[in-house]
């Protein structure tokens, strides 16, 4: 009996000298182990719009035409005075654009129905006479720099414009005509700017300004006979008439080809 309480009291001995030796060591295997790499997780993909290739697409907004008479048959001009033609358009355009980083260039054609209409009543005539302007259509082609900042753009444009115009002269208050019409197309520049942003791929929408400067015109009116003034068929003016349209557009746009 005393040898194995002997035997087993060794056995304690043994496995609580074991278990503490083991302890002691722990601390020393694990400062041997070497230290666990971190890893930074890698960035996260960011996608780049694209603006460059084909695109086509619609516009509507309002514009005004400053329109300035002034009589020149006597060798001077003196004013018939001027009025502003305003009103609703819509119309559309297509063009092309290059990328480079983040500059963009581009051409384009723009065709625009319009609804652009005023007029004045001519100072010191008896019987009373208005002038009168419609600007129903007009195109422009012009080129474009722009600036992208991933999804938005913003540009600057400029180019060549015609608008289509239909001059009258009036009787005031009846709107009676008292000569012939006349209906013209008129080229000129244009200037203009805009920002547009990208809400999808291939789809884009913006604001667009453009102011068109068009050229002096001199047209002559010759009279129906309704004029008192004025027998069939003489002139009842001359007039020169100077313009300037401006313009501004919501446009939406969708880009051909892959994004």
């Amino acid at each position: 009996m005393k040898s194995r309480e002997r035997k087993n009291e060794v056995k304690k001995i043994l496995l609580t000298t074991t278990g503490l030796i083991a302890l002691g060591m722990a601390p020393a295997i694990a400062a041997d182990l070497p230290a666990r790499a971190y890893t930074k997780a890698p960035p996260m993909a960011v996608a780049v719009y694209n603006w460059g290739g084909f695109y086509a697409g619609v516009n509507g907004g309002w514009g005004s035409s400053r329109n300035r008479w002034d009589e020149t048959s006597l060798g001077v001009a003196l004013s018939m005075g001027s009025h502003d033609a305003t009103g609703g358009t819509v119309g559309g355009q297509i063009g092309y654009r290059w990328q480079a980083a983040s500059w963009v260039f581009g051409v384009e054609a723009q065709g625009n129905w319009a609804d652009f209409h005023g007029s004045n009543a001519i100072p010191l005539v008896v019987p009373s006479i208005t002038n009168d302007t419609r600007v129903d259509a007009f195109g422009l082609f012009t080129g474009q720099v722009g600036y992208a900042a991933n999804n938005v753009l913003f540009y600057v444009k400029g180019g060549a414009a015609v608008t289509s115009n239909r001059y009258r002269m009036l009787a005031t208050g009846t709107g009676v005509q008292l000569a012939n019409s006349v209906d013209e197309t008129r080229w000129g520049g244009v200037v203009g700017v805009g920002l547009e942003y990208g809400f999808a791929p291939n789809w884009s929408a913006g604001i667009e300004y453009n102011h068109m400067f068009m050229q002096d015109k001199t047209y002559n009116f010759v009279s129906n006979g309704a004029f008192v003034l004025a027998p069939a068929g003489s002139l009842l003016a001359q007039s020169r008439i100077r313009q300037d349209v401006d313009v501004v557009t919501a446009r939406i746009n969708y880009k051909f080809g892959a994004y």
